[in-house]
């Protein structure tokens, strides 16, 4: 039996994210730097990887556990990503590639699918999701090289509240607002092309860097979708939501009312799970408990046994896809 792991993040700060800000604190983070950006909650990026308690490394910990730890059917390149994002500055507007363009042009690379799920957000605070219906590919070039209102005014922006839950395939524009802090799946890759960074330039007059032919090979300005609604269930007092049941990966969450409320997870040998608490709760195992404060992360080993959540929680359910 391998028991759950809570995991230890590595921060993204500083000049690496400008936009950042104090939000994180919200979440219990105990952030590096007035400008924090990003904790990396569960990670095996190189040089931004989550711990354990006992300061081993996720990478080690996969490394020492094979298909214990990662899964039967989940290869040795680790393929999930969780962050916390809180934004006091809006970001570039950016797209990501598929694994098919990652592959080719960099290095093979996995690609980019994510999804945010809204934890904060400011009156009137926005996202850019998509562009505005009938914009093409070629219309944005054409935007690109005017730059300004021109580009704007292509962008499809949509205002987000607490608890919703946005889907951002590969090729999709996209590009989080100030006064916001989400909870971000994706797929575990680096890649981002900068499309559009808002006309800004730092205190020399320089602008940061923009990746527009990478970006308009790959950008998909069909995909015009909204926030998810998921398919919802309810079983001893639990109500369980999937919203995204996807290739790169699934994403639930349970909600949980009652100190009678339980929810179970079956073992699962072919596949890691994670688990994000977006509330205090507990979680609990056959010789075994752990307490959940809001904001824990929990690397669920493929070897884990069964798991139940009690008690009245909220908590986020994320694993590989199963292509």
């Amino acid at each position: 039996m391998v028991e759950p792991i809570k995991m230890i993040p590595s921060f993204r700060f500083g000049a690496a994210t400008p936009w950042g800000g104090t939000g994180l604190r919200a979440f219990g983070k105990q952030i590096p730097d007035e400008r924090t950006g990003e904790s990396l909650e569960v990670s095996a990026l190189p040089g931004l990887e989550s711990r354990a308690a006992d300061g081993t490394t996720l990478t080690e910990l996969l490394a020492s556990g094979g298909t214990d730890m990662r899964g039967t059917k989940v290869g040795e390149t680790f393929p999930l990503l969780l962050k916390f994002i809180s934004a006091a500055d809006r970001l570039s507007v950016q797209v990501h590639p598929d694994d098919a363009y990652a592959g080719v042009n960099e290095g093979g690379k996995l690609g980019k699918t994510e999804a945010w799920i809204i934890l904060n957000a400011e009156p009137g605070a926005e996202i850019v999701y998509g562009v505005k219906p009938g914009v093409t590919k070629e219309q944005l070039r054409d935007a690109c090289a005017a730059g300004g209102e021109v580009l704007q005014a292509c962008l499809n922006t949509v205002v987000v509240h607490p608890g919703e839950v946005y889907y951002i395939p590969a090729g999709m524009l996209h590009a989080l607002g100030g006064g916001i802090s989400v909870a971000e799946i994706q797929q575990s890759s680096d890649l981002t092309y900068r499309f559009y960074d808002w006309d800004r330039v730092d205190k020399n007059g320089k602008s940061r860097e923009l990746h527009i032919e990478k970006g308009l090979d790959v950008v998909r300005p069909e995909l015009q979708m909204s926030a998810m609604t998921g398919s919802v269930s309810e079983a001893n007092g639990a109500r369980h939501t999937v919203y995204i049941d996807e290739p790169a990966f699934s994403l639930e969450l349970f909600e949980l009312e009652g100190e009678s409320s339980d929810a179970m997870l079956a073992p699962d040998s072919t596949r890691f799970r994670i688990l994000c608490a977006l509330s205090d709760g507990r979680l609990c195992w056959d010789g075994g408990c752990m307490e959940l404060a809001m904001g824990d992360s929990v690397f669920v080993p493929a070897a884990a046994p069964e798991l139940h959540l009690h008690g009245t929680q909220r908590i986020l359910y994320m694993a590989p896809g199963n292509a």
